[in-house]
C-alpha cells in the first residue's frame, strides 16, 4: 500500500500489541520472515535481510519482488562483558544481542547505529560497556518492562522489523556434560572443555511473548541460525511453547549450519550433528531443511583457526537426507580475516525459502478451502 511520502507499508495491521491473525497468501503480500537465535550469526543474518524490506511489492518486468517484513526472536542468556555486568548490577536482561539485532535493522547505519555500538575506553564503571547496553538498561529501569524498552529503543533507530527477547523472564543457561559435570552460565559454557550433553534453563519454566507465538504462527519461514548452538539457537527452543509453536506453523523451517567447530560447543561437530542437538532439545523435529557451506576455507584462515584446533563443519549430506531434511548447499563465505556466513548470500536463500514457504500455505490453504466446499 503507497503511503504518503511515497513509501510502501512494511508492517502487518496489527490489533493492540498483537499480529492480525489473518494472513495474507497473495504472491504481492511481504513475506513473513521469523529469526531465531542470538549473537553476531542473528545480526548478521538480519543485516541481509533488510535490503529486502525496501523493495516494492509490484512485478518489474517477469520478475516479482518480495518485500520482507522480519521478526527477530533473540535468546537472553548472555552473562559475560557488558550485558552481564549490567545484568548482575541492575536486575535486567542483558541487552548485548537485542543491541546487536537492532543496529543491524537500523535504517541509519551511520550516527545512531554508530553511538549504540559505542564502547567506552575507559572511565571508572565505564570501561567496556557499550552505550547501547546502557541505554537499553536505563529505559529498562524508566519503564520498569525490559520488553517496552526494546520497542522504544527499536522507534529511536527506525529499525525495520520487530524485535523479541525469547522471554521476558530472568534465566540461566545450564549445561550437563559428558564427564557429568555440571556448568552454570554461558561464559562458563562457552569456556568448557568436555563435550555439552545437555542444555537447560535452570530458574524453571519461562514464558515466551505472545507476540512471538504469533508471529511464529503467520510465518512463510522460520530460520534458525547461524550462531552458537547450545548458547545462542537452543536457548530458544527451551521456552515453554516455542517448540510446539514452530512444530506446528505451516511456515517452511530452516537452519543455517555453522561454518566451523566451535571451541566449548560443537567440537567435531558435523552438519547432521547440530540437527540432531536442535531435535533433541526441542523434542520433536523442527528443522525441514539444512543450508551448508560448499565453499573451501582459504588455507591462510584454516591454519589460523587450526591453533585452536577447530576445524570446518563436515557436510554429512546423506546423513541430513537420510534425516528427511533437504539441504541447500551454497558458497556462504564471506570474505574477511575471519570464517564468517556472508550476509547478502544467506538472506537471498532465506528470501528464495520464504517464496517457497508462502507457495507452500497457498497450496495447503486451497487445499482446505476445497476440503469446506466439498462439505458444504
Amino acid at each position: 500500500m503507497p503511503l504518503a511520502n511515497g513509501h510502501h507499508r512494511r508492517y502487518p495491521i496489527r490489533e493492540g500489541d498483537h499480529l492480525v491473525k489473518e494472513h495474507t497468501l497473495s504472491p504481492q503480500a511481504p513475506l513473513r520472515i521469523v529469526a531465531i537465535g542470538g549473537g553476531t550469526g542473528l545480526s548478521t543474518l538480519l543485516r541481509g535481510l533488510k535490503d529486502y524490506t525496501h523493495l516494492p511489492w509490484y512485478e518489474s518486468g517477469k520478475r516479482l519482488l518480495p518485500s520482507v517484513e522480519i521478526t527477530a526472536v533473540v535468546t537472553v542468556t548472555d552473562d559475560g562483558g557488558s550485558s552481564g555486568r549490567l545484568r548482575r548490577e541492575f536486575d535486567v536482561l542483558p541487552p548485548g544481542d537485542i543491541r546487536n539485532c537492532m543496529v543491524a535493522l537500523s535504517e541509519d547505519e551511520a550516527l545512531l547505529s554508530r553511538l549504540f555500538e559505542y564502547r567506552f575506553p575507559s572511565g571508572r564503571g565505564l570501561k567496556g560497556h557499550s552505550f547501547g547496553n546502557l541505554f537499553l538498561a536505563a529505559l529498562t529501569r524508566v519503564t520498569g518492562d525490559f520488553q517496552q524498552a526494546v520497542k522504544f529503543s527499536c522507534e529511536v533507530l527506525a529499525i525495520v522489523g520487530r524485535i523479541y527477547p525469547s522471554t521476558a523472564d530472568d534465566v540461566t543457561i545450564q549445561a550437563e556434560l559428558a564427564d557429568g559435570a555440571i556448568v552454570s552460565g554461558e561464559t562458563r559454557i562457552s569456556r568448557s572443555k568436555a563435550p555439552i550433553k545437555r542444555i537447560s534453563l535452570t530458574n524453571g519454566p519461562c514464558e515466551p511473548l505472545q507476540e512471538t507465538l504469533d508471529a511464529i504462527e503467520a510465518a512463510d519461514l522460520i530460520c534458525l541460525g547461524p550462531g552458537s548452538l547450545f548458547t545462542s539457537v537452543i536457548p530458544n527452543l527451551l521456552v515453554s511453547r516455542v517448540p510446539a509453536a514452530i512444530q506446528s506453523s505451516p511456515a517452511l523451517k530452516a537452519y543455517f549450519v555453522n561454518l566451523m567447530w566451535q571451541p566449548g560447543e560443537t567440537m567435531r561437530y558435523s552438519a547432521a550433528d547440530h540437527v540432531e542437538a536442535i531435535r533433541r532439545h526441542a523434542g520433536r523435529r523442527l528443522v525441514d531443511c539444512a543450508i551448508v557451506n560448499t565453499h573451501s576455507i582459504p588455507a591462510v584462515m584454516r591454519r589460523r583457526y587450526a591453533a585452536q584446533k577447530v576445524e570446518p563443519v563436515e557436510n554429512d549430506i546423506q546423513r541430513l537426507e537420510k534425516a528427511g531434511l533437504r539441504v541447500v548447499a551454497e558458497n556462504l563465505l564471506a570474505e574477511g580475516e575471519k570464517v564468517r556466513h556472508d550476509p547478502e548470500r544467506i538472506a537471498a536463500i532465506a528470501v528464495d525459502l520464504a517464496r517457497q514457504g508462502r507457495a507452500a500455505r497457498r497450496r495447503g490453504a486451497f487445499k482446505v478451502a476445497a476440503g469446506f466446499s466439498r462439505q458444504e
